[in-house]
């Protein structure tokens, strides 16, 4: 009989079940719950259509009575759970010989014993979408996960699922892979590929046992494989871990997007007076920065217009603001660049520290390069001012060295990571004593450099509200490689 057909040899016991549930149907329909009666009718209908494909002169194909078989035991093993008490003791016999049959029938191995479908798995309930050209198949699916807890959600095609998934949040998706149009191993594919869905667990549910074809939908992303007629234990189970993995990663989904707003935070916070290599190292050592407040050794460097008032008095507001930005803009990008941190402006003023919130073995360093930097930068500064027909600018930087309290400052309304220590005060007072086009350094930051600061001179200073005389240094080079 070679290229014929060859027919399945379905046991007669399994035809003699099918004929005494249909016998005693009738009867026992009466003292039937509605759902049961809906049970009924899907194991007739299943029945009905299993030995229509069995009479096919032409003979029906393994996938196909693998669908029809899946059915009739489907709605046989939830109609036996509802079967209760005397009355339908008859019913309920008829029903488990039915089962068992199923089990026996042809050359279908099936993946169960008879009596482990009454067997529930505890899961937490998902959104299941259900996807198979066959209504029978689709129905039985979601009547029996509706009743273990779950919602859902069934398609007659590709189109249909994936319009589906565009609308909601599936949990797992149950794919039947033979479909006209788009097969679900197109179906497979998209949902992989989808930047939201890939993640989404699928459970292959086919008629198909070929190896090859179970290996090419877990190579494309299936997370599972289950055969026609399936064990609905066994699905309950697959989905339960599905729903767990699909759990996981939406809570580190939502944790990754917290970490990623964190990120956008500390970044639009300090990205203003921090450098980005600064936020960056924050960001990756977060165990360095204590935003609370601690105690930090920093060079402190303070610069600003000399007789910036005298000029704002002399000029048109807008001719002020237009030379203010263009110094503070430039001077701003120079401490940036030099890794400073920028504690505030005050007014024409520029306040600046070196060692926090990343302390650095070159702090002292970078703050007198830094300090040079924008001196020499005014040349440029006043070229663009002079352009427009605006006067020079000429500034004094002023640089100290010592320990202060650093962290966020202010109230809950309102607040700024900075500087407060006695420090910050030596800083303004030198300042003060520092000339145009200078660069000023307390002996504490000189000291710090090694001999790596190029000197001019030292002096002495009286400040107001310091008591002992400061030492300062007029510091016009830096030597990265100091003479022993």
């Amino acid at each position: 009989m070679t290229g014929e057909a060859q027919p399945f040899p379905f046991s007669d016991v399994l035809l003699r079940a099918i004929a005494e549930v249909r016998s005693i149907a009738p009867g026992a329909e009466t003292a039937l719950t509605p759902d049961a009666r809906e049970d009924l009718a899907g194991v007739l209908n299943a029945a009905g259509a299993l030995e229509q494909d069995l009479g096919d002169a032409a003979g029906a194909d393994r996938h196909e009575l693998r669908n029809r078989l899946g059915a009739l035991r489907g709605y046989a093993e939830m109609l036996l759970e509802q079967v209760e008490g005397d009355a339908q003791a008859e019913l309920g016999d008829c029903l488990l010989r039915l089962v068992q049959a199923t089990h026996s029938a042809g050359d279908l191995t099936l993946d169960s014993q008879p009596g482990q479908g009454s067997v529930t798995i505890t899961s937490e309930p998902g959104f299941i979408l259900a996807v198979d050209d066959r209504r029978e198949n689709r129905e039985l699916v979601a009547r029996y996960l509706s009743r273990c807890g779950h919602f859902v959600v069934t398609a007659a095609d590709g189109e249909q699922a994936l319009a589906t998934l565009e609308e909601s949040d599936v949990d797992v998706v149950l794919l039947d892979l033979v479909m006209p149009g788009m097969d679900g191993r197109e179906v497979l594919a998209r949902i992989k590929a989808h930047p939201e869905w890939h993640a989404t667990p699928v459970i292959v549910i086919s008629g198909h046992q070929d190896m090859q074809g179970i290996i090419d939908c877990i190579e494309a992303g299936a997370d599972d494989y289950l055969f026609k007629p399936f064990n609905p234990v066994l699905l309950q189970a697959r989905i339960k871990a599905g729903i767990e993995r699909k759990r996981w990663h939406d809570r580190e989904d939502q944790y990754r997007q917290q970490l990623e707003r964190s990120e956008q935070f500390i970044r639009a916070t300090f990205g203003r007076y921090l450098s980005d290599e600064i936020v960056t190292d924050i960001l990756e050592r977060p165990e360095g920065l204590d935003l609370g407040g601690d105690l930090r050794e920093v060079t402190i460097l303070m610069s600003d217009i000399r007789g910036f008032t005298t000029l704002c008095e002399q000029l048109e507001p807008t001719q002020v603001v237009t030379m203010l930005n263009r110094y503070l803009g430039a001077m701003t990008d120079i401490i940036l660049a030099w890794n400073g941190t920028i504690d505030e402006f005050l007014g024409d003023a520029i306040l600046a520290a070196f060692g926090a919130p990343q302390r650095r073995d070159d702090d002292a360093d970078r703050a007198v390069q830094c300090a040079l930097a924008m001196q020499a930068a005014m040349d440029e500064v006043n070229a663009a001012n002079a352009a427009e027909g605006l006067p020079a600018l000429r500034t004094a930087v002023a640089l100290n060295t010592g320990t202060v309290i650093a962290g966020n400052i202010g109230s809950e309304r309102r607040s700024k990571y900075g500087f407060v220590g006695h420090p910050m005060n030596v800083t303004s007072r030198i300042e003060d004593a520092t000339g145009p086009g200078e660069v000023l350094a307390a002996d504490s930051t000189v000291t710090a450099l090694a001999g790596r600061a190029t000197v001019a001179e030292s002096r002495e200073i009286r400040a107001r509200g310091i008591d002992e005389a400061l030492r300062v240094h007029l510091v016009t080079g830096y030597l990265a490689d100091p003479a022993p």
